[in-house]
């Protein structure tokens, strides 16, 4: 008996299309697939999540709205925010641990 066409809903990556369920198919099973995409919402039927994204976003965006020049570089840098000398003795660390070993080059 051939079982019905069934739809089925998935998210394509690629080449490869990851399905919400098992099809219920062997493996190795050749089967022959209608790609259709699924309607988007409409800005009026945002889920929760989005909303909450949409939210945080916005608080996020406020926060860093009126920052003074070069505050944001600042805070981007993370822990070595405070710690410059520290970051210069790292990578001055790391520059001459790459050099060790290396052949020179002929000119």
């Amino acid at each position: 008996m051939i079982p019905s066409p069934t739809p089925m809903k998935g998210v394509v990556h690629g080449r490869t299309i990851e399905l919400e369920h098992e099809p219920g198919f062997p493996d190795g099973q050749r089967v022959t697939v209608t790609v259709e995409p699924v309607e988007s919402l409409s800005p009026t039927e945002n889920t929760p999540m989005q909303t909450d994204a949409q939210e945080r976003w916005s608080q996020a965006l406020a926060e860093v709205a009126n920052l003074e020049p070069g505050e944001g570089l600042r805070r981007s840098f993370g822990a070595w925010a405070e710690d410059a000398e520290e970051l210069d003795a790292y990578l001055e660390t790391n520059r001459r641990r790459r050099k060790l070993g290396r052949p020179g080059i002929n000119l």
